[in-house]
């Protein structure tokens, strides 16, 4: 009847109202927690010249791989230096960056030394893994830092993370990181990098400042020899989606912290369509809602401006629910405007509202999928995170 369908639609529109002032809230407890997470230059904890094999597992020339790999061979760091490229595929395009690297490390004098690993050995699904697997066979030194390829870095990063490496129950570093675009006139590449800085950063800080958040990033996993022998290996986590969650899980375990210093890194985003943002995003938050599906669901009050959206639509847009839609763009504003602020970026961005959207609905998809899609290859997420290629052993 047209009476209970009004009360149906009212209760619809007065609880998404509700839930888009706590998003409203949330929000800004995000800016605030990211003036004060970011807020002290702290100096790095002296790291002692610690040798350090940086492990870097690439696929594919991408995008500014060249400046990338070298801003970890130029490094302000003292201490001794190995990088370690790996690559599964004799053609790969990645070889040929990695040996002009080598030829101008050389011709100017340098004493890090670069190794270069070529091996088509496929230890488990993921094959990032066992990518990283290869390279551990000509790894030199105590320190390991792993690092994906998209990732960038300033001169002081080697310091800083084994600074913090350094102190006394550390047993992990990771980073937080920031979305980088290539073009920076790609539409497509500046909203998949606000995903990263709009949505995936401020949750993670405030998690860090209520203590619910126990990151660890492939952005930065670096620990020691010993302590990735305890938790027994890269080949422990040869079939597991988020590797690097895992990792950091498995040094908690033997009583040992994952510290996360007070800096960024970049992420590259180099998504020019939005059919490549949204495989990227649906496997990303797969992955986070295998890791914790309540907290994930919850998750849904982080969308305050598309709540406070439906709720006025289901409200009838009554004056109540336009001012709660407009708290929530106010707030997610604040928080937009607060993170950039925070984070040194190659230029100014407007703040956008079009990207809450797109991240409301990349999270509703979420829990109609089953498969996900890592560098051209289909696969079966299974309840415990692990990956089962499609079409073996019931990946079908």
């Amino acid at each position: 009847m047209p009476f209970s369908t009004a009360i149906v639609t009212d209760a619809l529109g007065w609880g998404l109202g509700a839930m888009s002032v706590v998003g409203s809230l949330y929000a800004l407890v995000a800016a605030d927690s990211a003036r004060r997470f970011f807020a002290p230059p702290s100096a790095a904890v002296a790291a002692g010249a610690m040798a350090v094999t940086v492990l870097k597992p690439l696929h594919g020339a991408e995008p500014g791989l060249a400046d990338r790999l070298r801003a970890l061979a130029t490094q302000d760091y003292d201490g001794p230096v190995q990088m370690v490229c790996g690559v599964q595929a004799a053609d790969d395009p990645a070889i040929a960056v990695v040996r002009a690297l080598a030829a101008e490390l050389t011709a100017a004098g340098s004493s890090v030394r670069l190794d270069l690993v070529i091996d088509p050995t496929r230890h488990g699904a993921n094959a990032k893994i066992s990518n990283v697997i290869n390279m551990m066979t000509v790894a030199r030194h105590e320190v390991l830092v792993l690092a994906d390829s998209d990732i960038a870095v300033a001169p002081d990063y080697l310091a800083r993370v084994c600074g913090a490496l350094a102190a006394p129950g550390v047993g992990l570093v990771t980073c937080l990181y920031r979305g980088e675009p290539v073009d920076a006139a790609s539409f497509w590449q500046d909203q998949a990098a606000r995903a990263v800085d709009h949505h995936f950063l401020p949750n993670v800080l405030v998690g860090l400042r209520l203590g619910m958040a126990k990151p660890c990033f492939g952005s930065t996993i670096a620990l020691t020899a010993d302590t990735l022998g305890r938790i027994g290996g890269f080949p422990a986590f040869r079939d597991i989606l988020a590797d690097d969650h895992a990792i950091g899980m498995a040094v908690r375990g033997l009583g040992l912290t994952v510290a996360v210093p007070p800096f960024v890194v970049g992420h590259l985003a180099p998504e020019s369509r939005l059919g490549a943002v949204l495989d990227h995003e649906l496997r990303w938050a797969r992955t986070i809602r295998g890791l914790d599906p309540g907290g994930y669901a919850g998750s849904v009050v982080t969308h305050p401006v598309p709540l406070a959206l439906l709720g006025a639509i289901f409200a009838g847009w009554h004056a109540w629910s336009l001012l709660l839609l407009g708290l929530a763009i106010i707030a997610r504003l604040v928080l937009q405007v607060t993170i950039d602020a925070r984070i040194t970026r190659s230029r100014p961005r407007w703040p956008g509202l079009i990207r809450d959207v797109l991240s409301f609905l990349v999270f509703v998809a979420s829990f109609g999928i089953r498969r996900v899609s890592w560098r051209g290859q289909r696969f079966s997420v299974k309840s415990d995170g692990t990956m089962v290629p499609v079409g073996e052993n019931g990946g079908s």
